[in-house]
């Protein structure tokens, strides 16, 4: 297996080349959103100049240009998640949006009184508020599988409470807070023997790791385009064709007709079914850069440069007097490039402060987790350290050392 060549793939990203707060920058924010490598800006740019026209709709050339080019990165985005055809491949704005979509079309539909909804104490908010919602609307219950150890889903909760036979079970694939890496074939197939649909929060996997939904055997995966060198306003809903196929659509007008009248109208095919509107046409197009640039790289060589990294820096924090919640050292199979921890004497905005003076760009709350932060690891806030495939030992050797410098600045006695 190739190794990737870090100060390479750095040359790529021109936001790398700049300062913050007059130090030369160190982003270790990708859990939150990636920087985009200069193939990626010039695909947005190159569209603007020569291909940008509404896609669909017109005959001549530049749309039909535009509207191949769109279709093509849905191409891209079905072989990359092995998916067998575009038409699972649905185009929204966010991961957010494409669980939104999930629990408002199919959970309206599908869910009734008395049923019951099944996701984990790990979960993003994204995956936790559309199943509140749901639940409320539909007369259902929410459970959520407890946690063991505060790293790993407890499975014998899990098998426990699929025995309620839940209607949806979603949880997330990597936690972007822990880092853990849940084993989705395993919990797919134990959903699936009471006959359960399931959902994968695949916002802090598919860019980071080879992923394929046919493994999966789950009947929606979603994540995001910005997590993955691409833009931003672009969301993937992969959904398996004939549960798409019935699933009503949630959003109406533009593309997504095939026919109106004054009283009935019909619907498009898939995936149209559910783009209605003009759609994030370059951020499509950037999207479908970003994942030739990673296809290139090769996903298992990138897991293998976070997992190495990750270890790296877990073993440099042993000894830094922090707390790294999630998978140690020793699970470092089952820990993806995300280190959220706590310091005795210091608030994580604060920890943050401090590293933004020197430079350093970390993530400071809840991360959009917090029944996970608050009632399950006990913090009122956590900053995090994530990465990519731009970062490396250096960085994470000026991260350590920005811990001292925190200590200084807060007066905190070793």
């Amino acid at each position: 297996m190739a190794s990737l060549d870090v100060e390479k793939i750095r040359k790529d990203f021109p936001i790398l080349k700049t300062t913050m707060n007059g130090k030369p920058l160190v982003y270790l924010d990708s859990a939150a959103t990636s920087q985009k490598p200069r193939q990626v800006i010039n695909a947005v740019a190159k569209h603007y100049k020569k291909t940008n026209a509404n896609i669909h709709r017109g005959i001549y050339k530049l749309a039909e240009d535009a509207t191949e080019q769109y279709i093509k990165t849905k191409e891209l985005t079905a072989k990359f998640i092995g998916a067998e055809s575009y038409r699972s491949i649905v185009y929204l704005r966010s991961t957010t949006e494409a669980i939104n979509a999930v629990a408002r079309a199919w959970g309206d539909a599908n869910v009734e009184r008395g049923d019951h909804i099944l996701i984990t104490e790990m979960e993003h908010h994204s995956n936790i508020v559309p199943w509140q919602l749901l639940a409320k609307r539909r007369g259902a219950t929410l459970d959520y599988v407890k946690l063991e150890g505060s790293k790993f889903i407890d499975m014998d909760d899990y098998r426990a409470k699929l025995q309620s036979r839940p209607k949806m079970v979603a949880f997330t694939h990597v936690s972007n807070v822990l880092g853990t890496i849940n084993d989705v074939e395993e919990m797919t197939r134990m959903a699936h023997e009471v006959d359960s649909t399931v959902l994968v929060d695949a916002a802090q996997s598919v860019p980071h790791m080879p992923v394929n939904v046919k493994d999966m055997h789950a009947e929606f995966v979603a994540f995001s385009s910005h997590k993955m060198l691409g833009p931003s306003g672009v969301g993937v809903l992969y959904g398996r064709e004939e549960v798409l196929e019935e699933m009503p659509p949630f959003h109406a007008g533009g593309d997504m007709i095939r026919s109106v009248d004054f009283q009935e109208s019909t619907w498009n095919e898939l995936p149209w079914k559910f783009e209605a509107g003009t759609q994030n046409i370059e951020g499509a197009i950037g999207f479908g850069a970003a994942i030739k640039y990673l296809k290139k790289l090769g996903m298992e060589n990138v897991r293998e440069h976070e997992k190495t990294l990750t270890k790296y820096a877990l073993e440099k924090l042993a000894g830094s007097g922090v707390k790294a919640f999630g998978p140690g050292v020793e699970e470092i199979e089952k820990k993806a490039g995300v280190i959220a921890f706590s310091m005795p004497g210091a608030h994580a905005h604060d920890i943050a402060q401090v590293f933004d003076n020197e430079g350093i760009a970390v993530r400071s709350g809840h991360h959009c987790a917090m029944p996970l932060v608050t009632k399950v690891l006990m913090q009122p806030a956590v900053p995090r350290m994530s990465f990519y495939i731009y970062n490396n030992e250096e960085e994470v050797d000026k991260a350590v050392a920005a811990i001292s410098k925190v200590r200084e600045v807060l007066k905190i006695k070793n």
